[in-house]
């Protein structure tokens, strides 16, 4: 039963793709992956988890293969059309893990739709306050190249990423290359989307049992572990060592088995 499946939801903003694995009957882990990525950020999680759930990964809404209905962007309008597709999969409740922008909409989920959501993990995930919004806008894009001519700017994106993946493992670059060039001309959509986020004005309503996945070599992410913790009480902090951006990806058994020892308890 761990076999991955791919296939489409009919929602609002038009098909949106998903990859499942596990058996259907018992209960499912949502899978919210960061920016510019796909489903294809948890290829090598899906198959650990879905030994013991159903795993559902799904492609953000105007992300991968799924399409965005031509609404704007926002933490808001993904966590919705997330929604949306456990309704398609008649999926009352899910555990929800979200990974840098994934996490991100994982806290709208927890706080806007908490009925849907049961235990509730954020990997890498940015507490977007006003100073983190402040901070932001005074930064270039993260992402962003000008199309050349002659293709420089593959290598100029593949730069871009390659001091925050661990070294000799070229494998993870290309898999974000080929989902950026997916979104080529909207790759700073999510990293805009979290800047706009309030969480301040979410990030209390939460009330789920929660994990927060510390990778401890990804910079962007790691310091902000410990301003979710003052934020959600009930929260307890994890620590991958060595984990870097691409922390599903780079390591994928200590990211699987840390979710599962955190889920397994609660089902």
């Amino acid at each position: 039963m761990t076999k991955i499946r791919r296939a489409f939801a009919d929602l609002s903003v038009g098909q949106v793709h998903y990859a499942s694995c596990g058996d259907p009957r018992v209960e499912t882990v949502l899978l919210l992956h960061q920016s510019p990525r796909s489903w294809a950020e948890y290829r090598h999680v899906l198959p650990l988890i879905g030994r013991r759930f159903r795993a559902v990964a799904m492609d953000t809404a105007g992300f991968g293969d799924s399409d965005d209905g031509g609404v704007p962007a926002s933490i808001e309008q993904w966590a919705r059309v997330a929604v949306e597709l456990l309704d398609a999969l008649r999926i009352a409740r899910a555990h929800v893990v979200g990974h840098h922008t994934g996490g991100v909409i994982a806290v709208e989920l927890a706080s806007a739709f908490a009925a849907r959501v049961h235990g509730l993990v954020l990997s890498s995930t940015p507490y977007t306050d006003a100073a983190f919004r402040s901070a932001r806008a005074q930064r270039p894009p993260i992402d962003e190249v000008a199309m050349s001519g002659d293709g420089s700017h593959l290598a100029a994106l593949w730069q871009k990423r390659a001091g925050f993946y661990p070294a000799g493992r070229p494998e993870l670059l290309e898999a974000f290359v080929m989902d950026a060039l997916k979104v080529s001309g909207r790759m700073e959509e999510g990293h805009r989307a979290v800047a706009a986020y309030r969480m301040e004005e979410r990030i209390a309503k939460i009330r789920q049992p929660t994990l927060i996945l510390r990778a401890t070599d990804d910079p962007f992410a790691a310091p902000h572990a410990h301003d979710l913790k003052a934020h959600i009480p009930q929260a307890r902090i994890v620590a991958i060592e060595g984990g870097m951006v691409p922390l599903p990806e780079q390591l994928p058994e200590a990211f699987a088995g840390a979710v599962l020892s955190f889920l397994e308890p609660l089902s």
